[in-house]
């Protein structure tokens, strides 16, 4: 791919060539005359084992190691740089992070075929509809939200950290028990290469060797409930009354608008139920659930592994003391519980809550009622809708939302 490129721009060329874990890489003319004409090199160590043979004498190496910031400062002294990535460098590759950086960069890439794409042709699989992830240094968002949604195929590259051991003891945990693992190891590698398939229950006590990615292939399809009973929820105490309803779940995350939203706070989730709801639906979502008592740790674990809703941050202790500033802001709040300090919780919630966003609350009397139309008048916004529900013999509630 070549960016439009003018002389006089302060900016830098990039050539930039992919290569499998092949000790003799096969590359195209192009390729070859960028290598052949090239003074300053760049790649990882294992980048520079397999090309070392071809670089022109008094040729410069600069090594790519995290943290990026010195592999950056290094590109300012040259003009032209002709970099190695592996696989296709615009799939989850150093291309893009060229892109991101240096967005007046002219950049030229030669792809090779990317450790997916190759592990798929070794196991003859279609992968047209494969749903591909990266885990290489980054959290499990992407993959838990293809779990989540149920994907027939998932490809996902891993790390030293997520190894296809981690992944698979990952999934059972949360009962993601319904895919079957291969695992591709050193591929393109003549000598090293492996390709492996095995059950979710083998691959936990294997050992892998690096680099490696995996194919999952879903073998039957997982129930994802809409509208969990709350019989099926771990209790707290046992205690039916200590749950949000499903109907009055549903409306509620209806209120909360969440397809259009980001990030969602649930304070005081007690058994989980409104964030495992929300994160089962809205797999986007980034889910934070508060709770001042210790025993909901426990209850949330047990029930998000149940449900098979990863991914929830969960804070256990005074949300009116929990430090805030290194969780992603809200624009959705849910206030589950707020130990009679509605309108402090008000004040604070609106110090963080984005722009838009929007703050729902489920009053059970006149007096929780008044509590919260007095605080959000006082942070100055507006209940925009009021929904009254009565369910069985329980009384009825009030769904308050305010923007």
């Amino acid at each position: 791919m070549r960016r439009p490129w003018h002389p006089d721009a302060m900016c830098k060329k990039f050539t930039v060539i992919g290569l499998t874990d092949g000790r003799e890489p096969f590359l195209e003319p192009g390729a070859l005359r960028a290598i052949a004409s090239g003074k300053v090199f760049s790649g990882g160590k294992r980048h520079h084992e397999i090309v070392a043979g071809l670089l022109p004498g008094g040729a410069r190496w600069i090594d790519i190691t995290v943290p990026l910031e010195a592999v950056f400062e290094a590109y300012k002294e040259c003009d032209e740089v002709v970099v190695f990535a592996s696989g296709d460098p615009l799939f989850y590759g150093f291309a893009g992070t060229l892109r991101r950086r240096l967005t007046d960069a002219e950049i030229r890439v030669f792809p090779a075929p990317n450790s997916l794409q190759m592990l798929a042709h070794r196991i003859c699989l279609p992968y047209e509809e494969m749903r591909c992830v990266s885990l290489t240094g980054r959290p499990w968002d992407g993959f838990d939200k293809a779990l989540i949604e149920g994907s027939r195929l998932i490809g996902a590259l891993t790390d030293r950290h997520k190894t296809p051991a981690m992944i698979a003891a990952r999934m059972l945990e949360y009962g993601y028990d319904n895919y079957r693992m291969t695992v591709g190891e050193s591929l393109g590698n003549e000598t090293e290469e492996r390709v492996r398939t095995l059950s979710l229950n083998e691959a936990p006590a294997a050992d892998f060797t690096f680099p490696n990615c995996l194919i999952l292939e879903r073998l039957e399809e997982r129930p994802r409930p809409f509208g969990i009973p709350e019989s099926e929820f771990e209790l707290l105490d046992g205690r039916a009354k200590m749950i949000t309803k499903m109907p009055i779940r549903l409306m509620t995350l209806q209120a909360l608008g969440l397809r259009s939203r980001s990030s969602f706070w649930d304070i005081g989730f007690c058994t989980g139920s409104v964030s495992i709801e929300a994160r089962l639906q809205f797999p986007d979502l980034q889910v934070t659930a508060f709770e001042i008592r210790e025993e909901g740790r426990e209850l949330m674990e047990h029930n998000s592994r149940r449900f098979g809703a990863p991914g929830i941050t969960t804070v256990i202790g005074d949300f009116m003391e929990a430090d805030l500033s290194a969780l992603p802001a809200p624009d959705a709040v849910f206030i589950g519980g707020h130990g009679g300090r509605l309108r402090e919780m008000l004040q604070r919630i609106d110090k963080v809550l984005l722009p838009g966003g929007v703050i729902v609350f489920n009053s059970v009397s006149a007096e929780s009622l008044a509590l919260f139309e007095e605080g959000i008048e006082v942070i100055g916004r507006h209940i925009s809708g009021r929904t009254r529900v009565a369910i069985d013999e329980f009384n009825p509630i009030t769904i308050l939302k305010a923007e």
